[in-house]
């Protein structure tokens, strides 16, 4: 009944997908910012001020990655039809090279069917018009923000107050919005370091657009598992369209180091167990929350699952071995 009842809340949060999104993305920005209200509340800041600092800097940040990514990707539609050309000669080339290892033409021109410019350019024009969905949707997040922010001093006394009557599910809420707030700190603090040193590379590859495709690796690097494939992509498709195959590859050498030296090496020393959830069930919860919110899904697919065990596991003191086979680690800690 338990699997019954998780499927239909599934489903029934899947069909009104364009308000969960916003509202579960809105609490996740709010929790991100609540030390800087913590901070000004300490310092006996007025309360609007409290509401403000944090709501303005969330707004402006949202409001300029809205921008860079509608300004770049315009750019980007305008751009792919110019590698007609340079997509013919790599056709020519591919199949020379095909004939020469006795590859069959035909086997060779179905796989690059998928590379076609016109499907590249239906693929932008489509992200196009996904940015502009979220603009649309930019002025109910902005509202839910304000409306959260105004909410959070009083949400944080209600919380408190409950510590005698539910003092599991208080404590198991304040250590998700803990790790939550953790989990996207250190994720954006080196999502920026990735996303600077991917620019700098595409930059010095004389890649175009390396702006948009950094804003990428920053939204990717939310993204667990597969997040530095989807940021990997694009520009190594255009560096082999405007630079050919050596570009290519050094562009993929280039993300590879940077990502091995950051996010194996010094990501894990930082981020440590903050998440809390092993490697098999990170992966379940980005497939699921990705079928069910879309793209934005991926993105708040750890929030989410740190939410999900929060008010379903960690508030139960009863469900000790479920908190292990989540986490991956043993009760006492092995």
């Amino acid at each position: 009944m338990g699997i019954a009842a998780a499927v239909v809340v599934l489903f029934g949060v899947r069909e009104v997908a364009s308000i969960a999104g916003p509202v579960v993305l809105a609490l996740v920005l709010v929790i991100a910012v609540s030390p800087i209200r913590g901070w000004l509340d300490a310092k006996s800041a007025p309360t609007w001020l409290q509401v403000a600092v944090p709501f303005l800097l969330v707004v402006l940040v949202l409001l300029g990655m809205v921008g860079i990514l509608t300004i770049s990707a315009t750019q980007l539609v305008s751009l792919l039809p110019t590698y007609t050309d340079q997509f013919d000669q790599l056709l020519a080339d591919s199949e020379r090279w095909a004939a020469a290892h006795g590859i069959s033409n035909d086997v060779l021109n179905k796989g690059l069917q998928a590379f076609d410019p016109g499907r590249v350019l239906g693929l932008a024009q489509s992200l196009l018009g996904s940015l502009i969905g979220i603009l649309s949707a930019l002025f109910l997040i902005v509202v839910l923000l304000l409306a959260m922010s105004l909410d959070a001093p009083r949400t944080s006394r209600i919380l408190t107050a409950g510590e005698g009557s539910r003092p599991q599910l208080v404590t198991a809420l304040a250590v998700f919005a803990h790790k939550t707030r953790r989990y996207l700190i250190v994720s954006t603090v080196f999502g920026l370091i990735n996303a600077i040193l991917d620019m700098v590379a595409l930059s010095l590859l004389d890649v175009p657009l390396p702006l948009l495709w950094g804003v990428l690796a920053l939204i990717a690097n939310y993204i667990p598992n597969i997040g530095f494939v989807i940021g990997l992509l694009p520009p190594a498709m255009l560096a082999l369209l405007d630079g050919g195959v050596r570009t290519m590859l050094l562009v993929i050498a280039a993300y590879i180091v940077i990502n091995v030296v950051t996010q194996s090496f010094i990501l894990p020393k930082f981020l440590g167990d903050a998440v809390g959830l092993s490697t098999t069930m990170t992966f379940i919860s980005l497939i699921v929350w990705t079928f069910v919110l879309g793209p934005l899904g991926a993105i708040l697919a750890i929030p989410l699952s740190l939410l999900t065990r929060a008010v379903l596991i960690d508030s139960d003191p009863s469900a000790k071995w479920v908190q292990a086979l989540v986490s991956g680690r043993l009760p006492g800690g092995g």
